[in-house]
């Protein structure tokens, strides 16, 4: 799925209307009858509903959805149009004139003093001021307005987008002065500002809902920035030979664990090979030997001469992906071996955990670390090699610019993980839940996307295919355990049903 700037969806509506043969306000009518839909089928008629409407097709939205929640049999309905310059969209002027010839509407335009309606939590606002048009920050009486309305703790349900939010880049916005939805009510393509943390308080839960656009003029805009689903997930698998033995899956090499960790070796260890990697092996410290043996057999160990941390990170045998970081450490000497490592290995290779803080250590090591190498920081670790950033649109900005730098593959881990290539592309995955935020649950990812690196999957498809079946092993976890309840190993045991329930859709 693609995420469009303002520019392109306004570009995919006209050619939407142009390749379906309506008009603008037949698309606007289609919209705005999605929204009523959502509002009917949640609150009931005895609802008093107020409406902001602005002088935008935003506020066209807003209008028609007053008209028709009425139509709904919905009478405690109030709406505000602000028309203070006296100019309304052409569409906008339309769906007024619509909403004025409904049988006891309570109608206000207000074109200059504006004594806003008494809200309270019982009430719903619709907020349709300004969408994606807008083209700078709340200014003067929308900005009380919003303030106002933020107050009043009504429930707040935005078409489109929250009013002065924009659809991308919000580092210049205060977001005491945007309109804090409860519900953001977006037509068929989500927007990039919904992936970033500090704006999920403006948006509240965001939904998606289908007009219909014309796919062919949505194929057709470019972008740097899409969602990673099952969609274009299931034609990345390769078929499995029923003649195939297990060094046809690759051997993976994991260098992790040390006196206390040995667990995150272990499950990075048991997801590779849950991942349909066909051999694993770990290389830890001396006294891991007996754990892993014990606790994955599957596994090959293969010790290092120190008996508590790896000094070592030679590699002595064919090995299709390399892993470094879980549980690993960050001795002085575990640093050495890794800057050894990353000046000498030519196979694909994962950086996790402990190798990413050995790397915010020493920062020379990035300039050792091979192309298309995978980095799966989360935002702690990110910060710590990248310098301390203040949101996640920010952090994102970095991300882009050091992946292209250093020709790596970051996989930026949060609520929606974020696969940045070097080419300057994002994928954003959207499966995945709180109940993943477990000890462990990292180290799982690390095995999982070296298992694919393994297998053959190039590396950025390694990473997509990655975080897409992580996320969707711990929704399966969730649907078991509960949030509460489930584990990193709950995890690992759902990654096969997650893959299998992928190759089945």
């Amino acid at each position: 799925m693609k995420i469009l700037n303002s520019q392109s969806i306004h570009d995919v509506d006209i050619a939407t209307c142009e390749a379906q043969k309506i008009s603008s306000i037949d698309l606007m009518e289609r919209a705005a009858m999605q929204v009523s839909v959502e509002l009917v089928s949640m609150f009931l008629p005895s609802q008093r509903f107020v409406i902001f409407a602005g002088p935008g097709n935003n506020g066209g939205d807003a209008l028609a959805v007053a008209r028709l929640l009425m139509e709904q049999g919905y009478r405690r309905v109030e709406v505000f149009l602000f028309n203070v310059t006296g100019k309304l969209s052409h569409d906008c002027d339309e769906e007024r004139k619509r909403l004025i010839m409904v049988d006891g509407v309570d109608y206000t335009e207000v074109t200059r003093e504006f004594t806003p309606p008494y809200l309270s939590s019982e009430d719903v606002v619709v907020d349709g001021l300004f969408g994606s048009g807008l083209k700078q920050p709340l200014q003067g009486g929308f900005v009380s307005l919003a303030r106002y309305v933020n107050e009043s703790h009504a429930f707040v349900v935005s078409i489109d987008l929250p009013s002065g939010l924009f659809g991308e880049w919000n580092a210049n916005i205060s977001r005491r002065d945007v309109m804090h939805a409860d519900m953001t009510l977006a037509f068929q393509l989500p927007r990039l500002s919904f992936f970033f943390r500090e704006n999920a308080p403006i948006l509240g839960k965001w939904k998606l809902l289908d007009i219909d656009l014309d796919m062919k003029a949505v194929r057709a805009q470019q972008t740097e920035y899409r969602v990673i689903d099952a969609q274009n997930v299931k034609p990345l698998f390769k078929p499995r030979d029923p003649f195939s033995g297990k060094r046809d899956y690759g051997s993976a090499l994991l260098f992790g664990g040390s006196y206390g960790m040995m667990g995150a070796a272990v499950m990075c260890a048991k997801a590779v090979l849950k991942s349909g990697g066909g051999l694993v092996t770990v290389h830890s410290a001396h006294c891991g030997m007996p754990i892993v043996q014990t606790a994955f057999p599957e596994a090959m160990f293969e010790p290092d001469r120190n008996e508590h941390y790896i000094t070592d990170m030679k590699i002595h045998h064919n090995h299709q992906a390399v892993a470094v970081g879980p549980g690993l450490g960050t001795h002085d000497a575990t640093i050495e071996a890794l800057q050894d490592l990353l000046q000498h290995a030519t196979m694909p290779m994962v950086l996790d955990a402990d190798a990413l803080n050995c790397i915010s250590i020493r920062p020379a090591l990035l300039t050792y670390v091979p192309a298309k190498t995978i980095l799966t920081p989360h935002v702690g670790e990110f910060d710590r090699m990248f310098g301390e950033h203040h949101d996640d649109e920010a952090r994102l900005r970095t991300a882009i610019e050091m992946s292209r730098q250093y020709n790596i593959i970051i996989v930026l881990k949060g609520h929606y993980t974020a696969v940045v290539s070097p080419t300057g592309r994002v994928n954003f995955n959207m499966t995945g839940n709180a109940g993943m935020a477990t000890a462990g649950a990292g180290d799982v990812l690390t095995g999982i996307i070296t298992s694919f690196l393994s297998q053959g999957y190039e590396p950025i498809y390694a990473a997509m295919l990655g975080v897409y079946v992580h996320g969707r092993a711990g929704d399966m976890a969730e649907a078991e355990f509960g949030q509460y309840g489930m584990t990193a190993s709950d995890i690992i045991g759902k990654v096969g049903p997650a893959i299998r329930e992928i190759l089945e859709s």
